[in-house]
């Protein structure tokens, strides 16, 4: 098991509440909006919040509807978030803000005779081969000078972007985060979010909105996502 110093995972065990769901795909370093309302999850939230406020987002795999209410199969890879906000609705529901922390490669799911499902996994920390060294500053310009023509046309998320970029931070951060915010769909997002490869994971990004971009060009829109995201329901 992967171990943290981080001070969010002190004392964490390995074992994780999943909340499954589908379309919904959650990268470390951002922030997700999420509204539960189905009892299960109800559950697993008041349990969550009762201790170390940790619950593991995770996509449900193709074929999902046919076993819903059971345990319908899920990506191999989940990301750890941390409930940075909650709010009780008048209806008993309730309205959250998960901050990604970690990825988590699910080793095992585990026996419970919750309602919610629980698992056993290991968290994966960025890996930065010593062998891209090199390139990766050029990596990493390359990767915002994308961005900025994706958003040529959008004012705030470039002064958004300018006060990222000001804080210098890495390029497993800034894949991340582009990543969640750029409109890619959720079966791409969970291909960068099973990568832990740094090198390898803005590689697929830059490739990706290489792509989008010739798209544009030829005319055909990009589904921007909004930022910040609207809430997704359980």
């Amino acid at each position: 098991m992967v171990q943290s110093s981080s001070p969010v995972l002190a004392g964490f065990t390995g074992q994780v509440r999943l909340f499954p769901l589908p379309n919904v795909v959650l990268l470390p370093h951002v922030v997700q909006p999420l509204h539960i309302f189905e009892p299960r999850y109800c559950e697993l939230l008041e349990d969550a919040l009762a201790t170390d406020r940790l619950i593991a987002l995770v996509r449900l795999e193709a074929g999902w509807e046919r076993d819903y209410e059971c345990r319908p199969p899920i990506a191999p890879v989940a990301c750890l978030g941390r409930i940075a906000a909650h709010q009780r609705t008048p209806e008993g529901t309730h309205k959250i803000l998960l901050q990604g922390v970690r990825r988590a490669a699910i080793q095992r799911e585990l026996p419970t005779a919750r309602a919610f499902r629980q698992a056993e996994v290991d968290l994966l920390d960025d890996f930065y081969p010593p062998s891209g060294a090199a390139t990766r500053p050029v990596t990493q310009r390359r990767l915002i000078d994308l961005a900025r023509q994706l958003l040529r046309d959008k004012t705030a998320l470039q002064s958004q972007l300018d006060e990222l970029l000001a804080s210098r931070i890495s390029l497993g951060v800034l894949t991340d985060i582009f990543g969640f915010t750029l409109g890619l769909d959720s079966t791409f997002k969970q291909r960068l979010l099973a990568e832990w490869n740094v090198d390898r994971r803005a590689t697929l990004l830059i490739e990706n909105l290489s792509q989008h971009i010739a798209h544009t060009q030829r005319g055909v829109a990009l589904n921007q996502s909004r930022f910040p995201p609207a809430f997704s329901l359980n």
